[in-house]
């Protein structure tokens, strides 16, 4: 048979035309959910969303340790720490990058 795509500004439709002859009542004209581009299309909202899991889950994790080691950085120079009401940290750039991480 042949394939047809309608496309239109929200929708794309891959149609499969499987017989041309009306007296025929045996076939049927429609879409195919087994088609390799109905399924590239269903997986792939599942892949943007697992790469952007995966992403923002990287970007908390580096971001926690980032502001971690400004902290200890502090405490290494003998700054008052930010608990005890200090606010040297304020200074340090690698806490900064944590925190627009």
């Amino acid at each position: 048979g042949s394939l047809i795509t309608l496309s239109c500004l929200s929708h794309r439709v891959v149609c499969q035309v499987i017989s041309s002859d009306p007296a025929d009542p045996g076939q049927d004209n429609g879409t195919s959910d087994s088609s390799w581009i109905t399924r590239l299309e269903n997986n792939y909202g599942f892949y943007i969303g697992l790469g952007l899991a995966v992403f923002s889950s990287f970007l908390i994790g580096s971001s926690v340790i980032l502001k971690k080691k400004g902290l200890l950085r502090l405490v290494e120079k003998g700054g008052t720490r930010a608990g005890d009401g200090g606010h040297g940290y304020l200074k340090d750039w690698l806490w900064w990058a944590g925190l627009l991480t």
